[in-house]
């Protein structure tokens, strides 16, 4: 079975960027697919990489990450103006996260219209892939 976690931005915007990554990280390896509104800034992405990495082991595959932002080139100056004072007023609510553990998510593709969430489910040690679409 696959699990969906949803992550409100209001619960991460006052941690810390180390808690931020061990939150999420802790939700990903209870083979949970976190599911975050916002997302991360560039330093803590790469820091959740780099400490996904040190923790790879028999139990534990790593992760499957994927950020999605809304188009700024489709957007009217109008528009990209809203978006950056909203930004400033409210921090990085704009997108979405999406971080699923390798072990269950075989890969996540993003298009203009629509997410596909690729799944690995495993039934008495046969893999079968699944697709998702969110």
């Amino acid at each position: 079975m696959v699990t969906f976690q949803f992550v409100p931005y209001s619960e991460m915007e006052q941690l810390a960027s180390a808690k931020r990554i061990t939150k999420l990280l802790n939700v990903v390896k209870e083979n949970h697919i976190v599911i975050m509104e916002g997302r991360l800034t560039k330093e803590e992405e790469a820091d959740l990489i780099e400490m996904t990495m040190s923790e790879i082991g028999p139990k534990f595959k790593g992760i499957e990450l994927s950020v999605i932002y809304p188009e700024k080139n489709k957007q009217d100056p109008m528009q990209k103006l809203k978006n950056a004072f909203t930004n400033m007023l409210l921090g990085d609510r704009l997108g979405l996260t999406i971080i699923g553990p390798a072990s269950i998510v075989k890969k996540i593709e993003k298009n203009p219209n629509k997410i596909e969430l690729f799944t690995k489910e495993i039934n008495n040690g046969n893999q079968k892939n699944k697709n998702r679409k969110i």
